[in-house]
């Protein structure tokens, strides 16, 4: 017999994995302060676009001697402006464990073609970062959107390492610690964990990486969108807000708009308190249930952003299907939107718990989860 629907409801039933929920506290009046309309060179827009870096350094705790930009197409063009200006001085160790660390193989592997080692785990798994050579360089993901699983720390990085480590961080970045002196170039999107919106990317630069652009030039046709250098020398003017192509004043006014509720609730630690808090009532869930799991196999790499969670009945017949009948009855009832897994992920489903998900929406939706479960175990 088909359980009863529960009573509660999500005040807020997005759990997308990107662009991912706004701030609890949003309101669109909030940002008639943008200049629209005029020049992201005047003085007002230079200043917007000041402010979003300063403030971001400010709650990340960037150190003040690394460079933080706005540069165009996200955390996608922030990643690959770093790879084709800092690749192939040296061979390169390509560490993928999902699908957009397997991205960044194949524009190595592929377009860029320098020398390099693939190291790669399955979804759910994690690669030995200990096992790297860090006399050359390093791309990697800090947390695996699309797997669930993530860096515990950065103990396997070696300070005195020759090579620079270049870190997609685009689903860790305002939810989890980041070692900054482990990391020489870290990226990552409005859209993620501040529930931005989308087409900005940030490009962070430690003084080793800076040195790097400043001392070395690849040997293939640089596209004006990802020159960094001019005459040998860092374009510092896209540091400090000049950036490279037209932002959407509209959206930078967002992004300040988030980092300001951002500190409103604690700055980094709060941030990182609520996603954890999020998690933890999924995984309290989970252990009660014994037809779902986490898809990360160790406890000490499943994400606190991009939960994933895989079906493990028996009665299942097909996977697939079933995970996306499971989400398809969720978002018909509006109780969880787009919580289906990445299309290149295992089957299963993927729940978003950065800060700007409130707790209470995720344990109200959970009942719903196990309502849909025994629906459509019935349904087969």
């Amino acid at each position: 017999m088909t359980m009863t629907q529960p009573g509660a409801r999500p005040a807020n039933p997005r759990f997308s994995s990107g662009p991912c929920a706004k701030p609890p506290t949003h309101d669109l009046a909030a940002l008639a302060d943008a200049p629209l309309g005029r020049s992201h060179r005047a003085a007002v827009g230079k200043a917007k676009l000041k402010k979003a870096i300063d403030d971001t350094r400010e709650i990340l705790g960037v150190p003040d001697d690394y460079r933080i930009g706005i540069v165009p197409a996200s955390d996608t063009g922030a990643y690959e402006m770093a790879m084709w200006s800092l690749l192939g001085e040296r061979p390169a160790e390509m560490v993928a464990w999902e699908s957009f660390g397997a991205g960044w193989v194949t524009d190595v592997a592929k377009q860029l073609k320098i020398d390099h080692t693939v190291h790669t785990a399955e979804y759910g798994e994690i690669v030995d970062m200990a096992a790297l050579n860090y006399d050359n360089d390093v791309c990697f993901t800090w947390n695996g959107t699309t797997s669930g699983v993530r860096m515990p720390n950065g103990n396997a990085i070696p300070a005195d390492r020759a090579g620079l480590t270049l870190c997609d961080a685009t689903s860790a970045a305002f939810a989890m610690d980041l070692p900054w002196d482990k990391l020489d170039v870290t990226t990552f999107s409005w859209q993620k964990v501040l529930g931005g919106e989308a087409a900005h990317g940030m490009l962070i630069l430690s003084p080793r990486a800076v040195e790097r652009l400043e001392n070395y030039t690849p040997p293939w046709p640089m596209p004006k969108i990802f020159r960094l250098t001019k005459g040998g020398k860092l374009i510092e003017g896209i540091f400090v807000g000049e950036t490279i192509n037209t932002p959407s004043m509209l959206a930078v006014e967002d992004y300040l708009f988030s980092l300001e509720w951002a500190r409103s609730v604690g700055g980094l630690q709060g941030l990182v308190a609520r996603a954890n808090t999020n998690a933890s009532a999924i995984s309290a869930f989970v252990e009660t249930h014994n037809w779902i799991a986490n898809l990360a196999t160790d406890p000490a790499t499943q994400s606190t952003t991009s939960v994933c969670l895989k079906f493990t009945d028996d009665r299942i017949a097909d996977g697939a299907a079933f995970a996306k009948a499971v989400a398809k009855r969720l978002a018909d009832e509006d109780v969880a939107l787009d919580i289906g897994a990445y299309r290149d992920a295992p089957p299963g489903l993927r729940i978003w718990c950065g800060g700007t998900v409130e707790t209470s929406d995720i344990e109200a939706m959970l009942p719903w989860l196990d309502w849909a479960f025994q629906a459509e175990i019935e349904a087969q």
